[in-house]
């Protein structure tokens, strides 16, 4: 990108409820940016900016959406343990049904009186022993009843609180997405104001052959087969689109490339640049390696794989491939080694 400049730190959380409020927050700074540039301003450095913040913008949503994900498993999961319990409630109840109608059938006197009435008091006595045992049963059944119907109740209230809190990140997720398609729209405008040969630069420069200049990187040996795999993999996607919100095959954002890349090493990363900042130990940038993740900006919004030599490959921005640009490209934040 022509321009960087550093952003507020955001203050990103890995909790559910301090992704919401990032979400807030980060709608509502992105909210002040004009719509356009005024004439005479430096119109590249503002599609640099708008690129930056609709950047950050879908990292956030990122973040909703993978939380929206996990919270339709776990309301899934929820649904499907609520049945099973109701099921075992049921047939404990059906259990107690049958032995209080073994005990009625027994006659509902007395038992001195029965037992005086009785043809055989032998055979009473046995058989109000065993009824003795069924009550027993039965209460020890009454107690399990019961912990059954409370865990019951628990699991039901638990999963109208995780309903809630999936309807609450689904509107995050579409007030993010509005947020980010607003923002490089007022990018895409702005480049359409500026001077033909300006704007054919800046295409020129953005959509260039990620592949037609790469990078001297003799001697980069990665540290083992894990981060080779990796590199290979983000290197496979060299020239693919930025797609915001993308994680592979076809397109990519800048924390959907490390992440795809990674997995194709079997690593799992978390999906923002954010949370990728903490997925492994942190080294000075002097110590990189190939593998490497970079992280850049002081929110963190940005991220690339250091590939040696100077090098990362990422997912630059809107209109721009996956591609090869110097580690020093922004400020960097941290590096990170999975």
């Amino acid at each position: 990108m022509g321009s960087h400049r550093r952003l507020a730190p955001s203050g990103f959380n890995r909790g559910a409820g301090a992704a919401l409020c990032v979400l807030s927050a980060a709608a509502a700074a992105l909210g002040a940016v004009p719509a356009s540039a005024a004439p005479g301003t430096d119109t590249r450095a503002e599609v640099d900016r708008l690129y930056q913040q609709a950047e950050k913008a879908t990292e956030a949503y990122d973040k909703a959406d993978e939380r929206a994900g996990a919270l339709r498993r776990e309301v899934h999961d929820s649904q499907d343990r609520i049945a099973r319990q109701q099921q075992r409630v049921n047939t404990m109840r059906e259990a107690l049904g049958s032995l209080a109608g073994a005990q009625y059938r027994s006659g509902g006197i007395d038992p001195t009186v029965a037992l005086l009435f009785s043809d055989d008091p032998e055979q009473y006595l046995d058989r109000a022993s065993l009824l003795d045992r069924i009550d027993v049963r039965r209460a020890g059944q009454l107690d399990e009843l019961q912990a059954a119907l409370r865990e019951l109740a628990q699991e039901r209230a638990e999963a109208v609180g995780k309903l809630a809190e999936l309807e609450r990140s689904r509107r995050a997720v579409a007030s993010h997405k509005a947020v980010v398609e607003r923002k490089l729209a007022k990018a895409r405008h702005l480049l359409n104001t500026m001077p033909a040969a300006d704007r054919a630069a800046f295409e020129h420069a953005s959509r260039g052959d990620a592949r037609a200049s790469l990078p001297d990187l003799a001697g980069a040996v990665p540290p083992d087969g894990r981060a080779a795999a990796a590199i290979a993999a983000a290197r496979s996607a060299l020239g693919k689109p930025y797609v915001w919100g993308a994680s592979g095959p076809s397109g990519f954002d800048c924390s959907g490339l490390m992440q795809w890349s990674y997995a194709q090493a079997g690593l799992h990363l978390p999906r923002t640049s954010q949370e990728q900042r903490y997925a492994g130990h942190q080294v000075p940038l002097s110590q990189a390696q190939p593998g490497d993740l970079v992280v850049y900006r002081s929110d963190a919004s940005h991220v690339g794989m250091y590939v040696g030599n100077g090098q990362v490959i990422h997912a630059p921005y809107p209109g721009a491939p996956v591609r090869y640009d110097p580690v020093g490209m922004m400020p960097v934040s941290s590096v990170t080694r999975p």
